[in-house]
């Protein structure tokens, strides 16, 4: 793997980057609350600095644990992948919401396989901004074609492996999501795979996260869209404590 694809400290700089109003929002909030202490009664000011402290520990929690994920942990190595078996000039497809950090990745661990790229993102029904922001300064990866989550053109049974890393979530609908799931399962061959790799929306997640634990969906969540979409759990890999990924084949007992 040539881990120079990725620069150091590329996860938390771009996180801060793209996402640099809320972090513009916390320090005003945080400048408001120090102001009103300053100027609140001496009765009001244990609960003023509770405050204070609550949300700075939410700011940096959040960013330490994106500091570990994206730039100290192994997720962008690929090692945990190796549970798959892809053998040479297998079809592999990677689809993503906007923002793609894992093509050049995965085109260089599978260097002898075809990779397809995708890109779902639609700016009237995905409207976050840091999305916007990362898609003016990273280019997409050559050769990617833009789709919708209800039309994805591949031919059926033509695909060995499905990506879709940290992007599924961004499809908010419940029966889009399955939909969208159930067009990956047509395009695969009776021994393919589709990989989905998620935040979940579970205790960890809420301790470093707070509130934005709920923009990710729970396992029961996930496994029940699986399952609506003919779809069936092979293996999970838990990537780090903050990440899953499924390892999904169709399920032989639905049509």
């Amino acid at each position: 793997m040539d881990t120079a694809v990725r620069k150091p400290f590329q996860g938390i700089k771009n996180i801060i980057r793209f996402n640099w109003h809320f972090y513009l929002f916390a320090a005003s909030a945080l400048l408001l609350l120090l102001i009103a202490r300053y100027f609140s009664a001496s009765a009001f000011n244990a609960g003023f600095t509770i405050l204070i402290l609550l949300l700075i520990a939410g700011v940096l929690l959040s960013l330490l644990a994106s500091l570990y994920i994206y730039d100290l942990s192994q997720l962008y190595l690929l090692k945990w992948l190796d549970v798959l078996e892809v053998k040479p000039q297998s079809n592999l497809v990677n689809i993503h919401a906007g923002f793609d950090e894992t093509s050049k990745l995965l085109s260089v661990r599978y260097y002898n396989c075809n990779l397809k790229v995708l890109d779902f993102y639609n700016p009237k029904d995905h409207t976050e901004v840091s999305i916007k922001r990362a898609r003016k300064v990273y280019p997409p990866y050559p050769g990617t074609q833009q789709i919708t989550t209800s039309a994805i053109p591949l031919r059926q049974h033509s695909v060995d492996v499905v990506f879709v890393l940290l992007a599924a979530h961004e499809i908010r609908n419940r029966q889009e999501r399955i939909m969208f799931l159930k067009n990956l399962r047509e395009t695969l061959k009776p021994e393919g795979k589709i990989v989905i790799l998620e935040h979940l929306r579970d205790p960890q997640n809420f301790i470093f996260y707070n509130m934005g634990c709920f923009h990710f969906f729970s396992k029961a969540e996930w496994l029940l869209n699986f399952r609506q979409a003919g779809l069936k759990l092979n293996s999970e890999v838990k990537v780090t404590p903050f990440l899953s990924a499924f390892i999904l084949e169709p399920d032989g007992t639905l049509s």
